[in-house]
């Protein structure tokens, strides 16, 4: 189980939710929260494929699937987005970076 505390801090230090609220809404809130949550860890989390994993694997795969990258930061959020998809959907690594070299 992902530390939800270390969870807050990092990626929800802006808001007065609790470890609690946020394992809630990725489990059984509505799909704009479970969007909110899924953004938050995918963008900010230290540990991303850890503390992503606090959601279904059905929601997770729409999530991925339905995320549109930010214009801010769109590099950043793509290479996260490429690591959730290699790890969890056996999806194509596309980061230049961590591609083996043949």
């Amino acid at each position: 189980m992902p530390d939800l505390d270390r969870i807050r801090r990092e990626c929800f230090w802006e808001t007065t939710m609790t470890p609690q609220d946020i394992l809630r809404m990725a489990r059984a809130g509505n799909r704009e929260e479970k969007r909110f949550i899924f953004e938050k860890i995918l963008l900010n989390s230290t540990h991303l494929l850890n503390d992503i994993s606090i959601f279904d694997l059905d929601d997770l795969k729409e999530l991925v699937e339905n995320y549109k990258l930010p214009q801010f930061n769109r590099e950043h959020a793509a290479k996260r987005k490429n690591l959730v998809e290699v790890f969890f959907f056996d999806k194509d690594l596309v980061i230049d970076e961590l591609l083996w070299i043949t």
